[in-house]
């Protein structure tokens, strides 16, 4: 890890990453943030490939804990962080050159614990950068911030007005095969609709008919992954496929429910009531 006298001690990074089975990817990631880093945290949840040994191999400092979902994990790994100021990474992400620069400045001046920092992430399909990246709150301070309990899509709560904007690319290496894709594509849309459902959101047949559609027109129109050919075709109708799911998901979510009420209250359901799957 990096130790330049230079930096004062209170602006140390500690930087986490939750892992599972992904011996290959992780060391590209674990090295872009070495020159950086002054502490590098590992989160195994249960790997049976070499994904600890390649971690431990770099000098990080790995745990073992068996899934407990995303955020439940990323808060396990911050726990155990050995200093405030916490770079959140991925295993399949890798910071460039010109983001690498932008962390070392302010690394240099952290004096606001109050201020967060994001990073323009961009991933790629199929061989393919897709353009259209996001920007993505991954540095900050874990004694003014702390991370949603979300089931999906966990991040640190800050404000829009304290967070800082870093020039660079983290590189998202997310594409491994349209078989894997489709599996986490369950996953989390599993995660989503399992999320509205517990907020208590009501399902809406408009959202189902109008989102799907409206997101294709957004990704493959507006966001112009049409020019990407078949690539960001397929991304853009994998966005209508995510959207479809969540929506229905949550539908069957509503009817299970309303199902398992109707057994409480010791009422009859009227025949084809249930009967909501496409034949």
């Amino acid at each position: 890890m990096n130790h330049m006298s230079s930096v004062p001690a209170d602006n140390r990074i500690s930087v986490v990453i939750i892992a599972q089975d992904d011996g290959i990817r992780i060391k590209a990631a674990i090295e872009s943030c070495k020159p950086f880093a002054d502490d590098i945290v590992v989160v195994d949840g249960g790997s049976k490939d070499n994904t600890i040994q390649v971690a431990e191999s770099l000098g990080c400092r790995v745990f073992s804990n068996p899934w407990p979902g995303y955020a439940k994990q990323r808060m396990f790994g911050v726990d155990k962080a050995q200093f405030d100021w916490i770079f959140l990474i991925d295993t399949d992400e890798v910071v460039d050159a010109e983001l690498l620069g932008e962390i070392w400045k302010v690394k240099e001046t952290l004096h606001d614990p109050a201020k967060a920092y994001a990073v323009f992430r961009i991933g790629d399909f199929l061989g393919k950068w897709m353009n259209k990246g996001e920007y993505l709150v991954r540095l900050y301070n874990r004694r003014i911030y702390g991370i949603t309990n979300s089931l999906v899509h966990e991040m640190p709560d800050v404000a829009p007005s304290q967070i800082v904007n870093l020039d660079g690319v983290l590189w998202h290496y997310g594409f491994r095969s349209i078989s894997d894709h489709m599996t986490r594509f369950n996953k989390y849309t599993d995660l989503e609709a399992e999320t509205a459902f517990n907020k208590g959101k009501s399902f809406r047949i408009t959202r189902l008919l109008l989102r799907p559609p409206a997101r294709f027109v957004q990704k493959y129109f507006v966001q112009g992954l049409y020019r990407k050919g078949l690539a960001g075709f397929a991304v853009a109708v994998f966005w209508v496929m995510y959207e479809f799911l969540v929506c229905f998901k949550h539908y069957e979510l509503t009817k299970r429910r309303k199902k398992l009420e109707i057994v409480d209250n010791g009422q009859t359901e009227q025949k084809g009531e249930t009967s909501y799957v496409v034949q």
